[in-house]
């Protein structure tokens, strides 16, 4: 029977983990199974006394010791993995768990082994115009250096059977996880299923983390794994 890992990297999420937390629980996949793992990488705003109070025999929970990146915590939560496919969720409440079922559809059919939510389809409204550039800029770098037209590598909603991970070296610590997976994917001859999904941007104000550096280590991601591993 089919297994699908929900992997939740966690920093400081205290006002939504809980409720994307059952948010995911209640997501009905049919005959698929499903298993849901945490990981908090030291939360420092009570996020982890959230934590420490749940206890569910479906739901694995890791907790760093310090803060190291999202990268880093993504790479905790897959060596403990036990599902044949993998989708990374945010716990901002920026995207939709409800949108599993069409992420997955082509992984089951057996039409994809890489799957990525596409936030920028038709009447997307962005919030913060220079983000949706960034976005478009590194999908511009991706196609002239790998030659293949993703729309959306930044997207949080990348979902990948295991074995496909079995097959890339993982080296991200932090945001710089998306360009790395997007580049290693490619590299390795997989092509990248799109599907559109539901996306609300939260300001910072909400706490958004990513910034305009991270856009600059996206794009030397991209080019730096082009020519090496």
């Amino acid at each position: 029977m089919t297994k699908l890992s929900v992997i939740i990297p966690v920093y400081n999420e205290k006002r939504t983990l809980l409720k994307l937390l059952e948010k995911v629980k209640k997501v009905d996949l049919g005959d698929i199974k499903k298993e849901i793992l945490i990981v908090d990488d030291f939360s420092t705003d009570g996020t982890r006394d959230i934590l420490k109070k749940i206890n569910d025999p479906k739901i694995k929970i890791f907790f760093h010791k310090k803060n190291y990146g999202k990268g880093i915590a993504i790479r905790t939560a897959l060596k403990n993995i036990t599902g044949d496919i993998v989708i990374i969720q945010d716990a901002d409440m920026e995207y939709d768990p409800n949108d599993y079922s069409n992420l997955i559809k082509p992984i089951i059919d057996g039409r994809a082994e890489v799957v990525y939510g596409n936030r920028f389809h038709k009447g997307h409204n962005p919030k913060y115009i220079v983000y949706y550039l960034g976005n478009i800029l590194l999908s511009v770098i991706t196609g002239l250096l790998y030659r293949n037209k993703v729309s959306d590598i930044e997207t949080c909603y990348k979902v990948i059977k295991r074995e496909v991970y079995n097959n890339i070296n993982l080296r991200a610590k932090r945001f710089d996880f998306e360009p790395e997976i997007t580049a290693k994917i490619l590299k390795k001859g997989y092509k990248i299923y799109e599907v559109p999904i539901w996306y609300r941007c939260r300001d910072f104000k909400e706490g958004k983390k990513i910034n305009w550096r991270d856009g600059i280590e996206a794009i030397w991601t991209l080019v730096r794994y082009r020519f090496s591993n």
